[in-house]
């Protein structure tokens, strides 16, 4: 087994950072005092309390973190807790407009009167659909309406009588036939025929002629100022009906005005709806003296005008409203009119008009998903008008858009203060300030969730305080100490740094859940650490398939990885897929080769546009590298190319570039590689490692593959110094290293990597690659005497071109 510097190889204590459960002086959960969830949240908890309090426009807050943070939750429960401290919220009535029916007017009330108001308007409604036909067929009204009628009898009679006697005193006849009234002479109180009228004298005729045009004329007057009784009649009737509806309306409002004397508009409102019930008293009028009580709610459906729309009622709200609105559409957050069908035609009023969220969390908070705002068309611009203008409007987008010529409604805005809290990533953040100029004025309070915490005694107990009160919320079992010293390790694991404490509420719920699950499966009273490994076991092997499909390719050599011997120019380079919220480490191939060229190396990922830029980047970093290490003072007369054999999907990231440089010198001197280690880590310029991301899942990935073959203790990983505080390695790599079956090395600097992975002092290597240097440009000036002349480009850069033959 070749020999290898022990100061590289880290003890077992220091690949997994134990939460000692001694520290906790608790038996479970339960004896806890919860603590709430803004555990290590200071910063955004004092933001949110700013953006709280201060009351001027503008200061409306966006919460930023990472997805499964736990950004609702928390604000939520925020929120609620400052809700109650603040005044009571206002409710919001829409009633009719009399004077312009199309523009309904809205009604500020006191918390919890909106719905009385609308009860006691359908009652009022109700009382007055029963009385008014019954004040109309009473005795009383109908003897005043005999009155009235005998009294117009009366007065036409005596007109006509007038008439009637002057023409009796002349011996004419006032006679009334079907068609009107008419004037004949007459002769011993009997009318005369035409013949005997032509049988007088014709002096006579003159003179009964001439009287009877006379009284014509009274008889014309008599029929015209007929009308003009008629009228007066018909007014004083009215003026009647008026009297007795109003007696009538106002014993019914008498109370419901007392009730209301506290709100001016209510009882201006009342007013309104009792003088246009008078003016309007023959619709309430039915034939029928009372209308069956089950008939009467339906009856009052067909006189909206009268009736009240309770838009929000606070009565049962704790605090201020506290709103989530799960779908930020246009409709939901500003309202909508609805439509109904009546005889083919889509009508509306009032009462059709619905609330939306920002009505219902008028005076106090709206929650809304910043991703789920802007991706809702219309949305996003609405809101910003309604927050700058403070009021809220009703719009639709068929108004926007004006694809629609049906007749609607123009609400009165309803005036708005409310505090409107978006949740949302960073990135959704800064571009928003970035690009959008109202953001800036309207959003002027970013609440930045921490992701993770330093792990301390203080905050291990912090934190399992958070345990309890989540715990506690979902009603599962009590966590022991062991089990929450569990959750602590699980944390640093996912979150990938030993020294630190994850902060995501979401996966901790999960966690929690899932092991309660466990727990009750083995009817324990508390969930143990047993417990909680059985869940992460579960949840990690449900999405473990395509993992196994990568082993067992690489078991049956369809994915060649070699886990013994030594090779040239082959290293065994460590790569992280991530798949959703699941993650597995899986070892690759990367292999290097070289000959005499022109100092350029070839980025095959790179020539077929599958490497991504910070993988080219980097392999021109480890270029840069060995050009200024092995020819600072002449050109490097190489033409290599790299390349992660048998990947079929996109390259990208900076962590192969310690393989990549390894098997570059491999291929240079003809080291052979040892093929029973792995390596992952990032190189600079300087010759210096750099730490990589997903290191326990990388060395997880090559043990695995080892672990299937056979330990031989000779396998292991070299990963970058900086990473040894990050290792939180599953329980059966630690029990391998401990028994001596592999090994973990951290090194800090390419000489390290390549004397572990080339088995070979870093002297020898440089050695031999100097003299392969020399010898290929002492080659390079027997074909080519100008070669020895400095190039204008740097000797080390990568190039994608192909060399000159």
């Amino acid at each position: 087994m070749p020999t290898t510097p022990v100061e590289t190889a880290l003890p077992p204590e220091q690949l997994y950072h134990q939460c000692d459960p001694g520290e906790f002086a608790f038996t479970d959960t339960s004896e806890l005092e919860h603590r709430d969830i803004f555990f290590g949240q200071d910063r955004a908890a004092e933001a949110l309390r700013f953006g709280v309090e201060i009351a001027h426009e503008g200061y409306n807050i966006f919460v930023l973190g990472p997805n499964g943070i736990g950004k609702h939750e928390m604000v939520r429960d925020f929120l609620e807790r400052s809700a109650l401290v603040k005044p009571e919220p206002e409710d919001w009535c829409y009633v009719n407009n009399f004077s312009a029916v199309q523009r309904p007017r809205v009604l500020r009330l006191p918390r919890g009167r909106a719905n009385r108001l609308q009860r006691d308007m359908q009652v009022c409604m109700e009382d007055i659909l029963v009385a008014i036909p019954g004040v109309f067929q009473s005795t009383e009204y109908k003897a005043r309406v005999n009155e009235l009628s005998d009294e117009f009898s009366e007065r036409e009679q005596n007109a006509f009588n007038a008439v009637a006697d002057k023409a009796r005193e002349n011996n004419i006849a006032l006679v009334q036939t079907p068609g009107g009234y008419t004037l004949a002479p007459l002769a011993n109180d009997k009318i005369l025929s035409p013949e005997e009228f032509e049988a007088l004298p014709s002096e006579e005729r003159e003179r009964i002629r001439k009287l009877i045009e006379l009284l014509r004329e009274d008889l014309k007057k008599a029929m015209r100022d007929l009308p003009g009784m008629m009228k007066e009649s018909r007014e004083r009737l009215k003026e009647l009906n008026r009297s007795v509806t109003r007696a009538a309306v106002d014993r019914i409002f008498r109370d419901l005005e007392e009730r209301y004397t506290d709100i001016p508009v209510v009882c201006e409102f009342l007013n309104e709806v009792k003088q246009d019930v008078v003016d309007n008293v023959d619709a309430f009028r039915v034939d029928e003296e009372a209308a069956p009580a089950e008939n009467l709610r339906e009856r009052v459906k067909a006189f909206p005008a009268y009736l009240v729309n309770a838009l929000v009622d606070n009565g049962d709200t704790q605090g201020v409203p506290v709103i989530y609105e799960n779908n930020p559409s246009l409709v939901n957050l500003l309202g909508r009119v609805e439509h109904e069908s009546q005889f083919g035609a889509l009508i509306t009023h009032f009462m059709l008009i619905r609330p939306g969220s920002l009505h219902r969390a008028n005076g106090g908070y709206l929650i809304l998903d910043a991703l789920k705002l802007l991706t809702q068309p219309f949305a996003w611009e609405a809101l910003k008008r309604a927050l700058q203008s403070r009021q809220l409007k009703i719009e639709s987008a068929d108004q926007i858009l004006s694809l629609v010529s049906t007749r609607s409604l123009e609400p009165e805005p309803v005036p708005l203060d409310v505090k409107v809290i978006l949740l949302g990533d960073p990135l959704t953040y800064y571009l928003l300030r970035e690009y959008d100029p109202d953001f800036r004025a309207l959003f002027k309070v970013p609440a930045d969730l921490a992701t993770q915490v330093p792990r301390s005694t203080d905050n291990n107990l912090g934190y399992a305080r958070v345990v309890a009160a989540v715990q506690a919320r979902r009603s599962l079992r009590p966590l022991d100490a062991p089990a929450v010293a569990r959750v602590i390790e699980q944390g640093s694991r996912i979150l990938e740094d030993a020294s630190r404490l994850a902060l995501g509420l979401n996966g901790l719920t999960d966690l929690l859940v899932e092991s309660d699950y466990f727990a009750g499966r083995d009817n324990a009273e508390r969930i143990s650490a047993a417990h909680v490994q059985e869940a992460i076991s579960a949840a990690d092997a449900r999405l473990g398939q395509l993992r196994e499909r990568a082993l067992e390719g690489m078991l049956r050599g369809i994915q060649l990885v070699a886990s013994d011997g030594a090779r040239v120019a082959q290293v065994n380079g460590l790569s992280v897929y991530q798949l959703g919220d699941f993650s597995f480490g899986c070892p690759a191939r990367i292999s290097a080769r070289a000959r005499l060229g022109a100092g350029r190396v070839l980025d095959i990922e790179r020539e077929v546009k599958m490497g991504g830029s910070i993988h080219s980047k980097a392999v021109l970093i480890l270029s840069a590298l060995m050009a200024s290490r092995y020819a600072r003072d002449q050109p490097l007369p190489v033409s290599a190319s790299l390349v992660f054999e048998q990947s079929y999907g996109g390259v990208e990231g900076d962590s192969a570039s310690v393989a990549e440089f390894v098997a570059l010198v491999s291929a240079i001197t003809g080291i052979p590689v040892l093929q029973t280690l792995a390596v992952t880590g990032s190189l600079n310029q300087h010759g210096e490692v750099q730490a990589i991301g997903g290191v326990n899942h990388k060395i997880e990935g090559f043990f695995d593959l080892c672990a299937a073959r056979g330990l031989n203790g000779s396998q292991g990983v070299v990963i970058p110094r900086a990473n040894a505080q990050h290792l939180m390695l599953e329980q059966r790599v630690r029990d391998a290293v401990k028994g001596g079956q592999f090994q973990v090395h951290a090194v800090a600097n390419i000489d390290e990597a390549m004397q572990l992975l080339l088995d070979t002092p870093v002297a020898e290597i440089d050695r031999r690659v100097a003299a392969q240097v020399d010898q290929w440009i002492a080659q390079s000036r027997k074909h080519s005497p100008a070669f020895a002349a400095p190039d204008a480009d740097s000797p080390g850069d990568t190039d994608t071109r192909k060399d000159p033959p």
